[in-house]
């Protein structure tokens, strides 16, 4: 993370979560020959959520292992992949790449929430546009998220690298001389204005004490997308969104779980 002016309260926040023990999944598995390319799951009976980590698209998931066991604990099936991070193999293209190989691989017919945390927010909004881009893109796809829950996510790369969040994360993910190219096809407010939306159930949840992502981030993208629902949580700082068995855990935990109300309504075949 880079040097950067934090309340003692956030910076006690962050080590704290960070700092937690990882928790081993009852099941591992591949999905392609890279050594980033595999996957934790809690199996289940419950509603399927798929969740893409943060660490500003560089660091591995086992920081949200455990928060991936406290949801399944509440009931719901989980899936936690890798992907290749840049500063190593990943980076754009690879990066996408690997995201929208995970879920659409998924099984075909079965509900699930695409949720992400931070840069792993940015990368579950953008799975959810994917329907914006051209037909002739190599990310293109009608097979999107039921829904997607992003949590305190990074959703304007150019934002981000104006603000140089994570010591210049966005221009490692991107490039720099490419950076203004290859935009448009990853950027999820780049992509919404002419929509207004990517026709998928969406809520951006964010603490209303996040000291790690700016504001902005959150208010320009429902700015552009007219069907967004954020929710704000009251003295919640950016990473007490992924600590266990807290206040914000459980406020994360009920909103998947209306999300998953909102499927028993509308369709017969429910959300597990």
């Amino acid at each position: 993370m880079p040097s950067r002016s934090i309340s003692a309260h956030a910076a006690e926040e962050e080590k704290r979560v960070l700092s937690l023990k990882p928790v081993l999944a009852p099941r591992h598995g591949k999905y392609g020959e890279h050594p980033h390319h595999g996957y934790d799951e809690w199996p289940g009976d419950g509603p399927l959520v798929v969740l893409l980590h943060g660490g500003y698209w560089r660091y591995d998931r086992m920081h949200l292992t455990p928060f991936a066991a406290y949801l399944a604990r509440q009931g719901f099936s989980v899936l936690l992949p890798g992907f290749r991070r840049s500063g190593g193999a990943g980076g754009y293209p690879a990066t996408f790449d690997d995201v929208a190989r995970i879920v659409d691989e998924l099984p075909a017919g079965r509900p699930y929430v695409l949720a992400g945390h931070c840069s792993g927010g940015h990368l579950a909004l953008w799975s959810a546009a994917r329907g914006l881009l051209p037909a002739g893109s190599r990310w293109h796809s009608t097979r999107l998220p039921t829904a997607v829950l992003a949590l305190a996510p990074i959703t304007d790369l150019a934002a981000t690298r104006r603000d140089d969040l994570s010591d210049g994360a966005a221009l490692q993910l991107m490039g720099a001389e490419e950076f203004t190219e290859r935009l448009p096809m990853v950027d999820p407010v780049t992509l919404l204005p002419e929509a207004g939306t990517t026709g998928v159930r969406t809520v951006l949840l964010h603490g209303e004490v996040d000291e790690e992502v700016p504001r902005g981030q959150f208010t320009d993208y429902a700015a552009v997308h007219r069907d967004l629902e954020t929710v704000v949580l009251p003295g919640t700082g950016h990473y007490a969104l992924i600590e266990p068995d807290t206040p914000a855990a459980a406020d994360v935990a009920a909103v998947l779980w209306r999300l998953c109300g909102e499927w028993d309504d509308n369709s017969a075949r429910g959300c597990s």
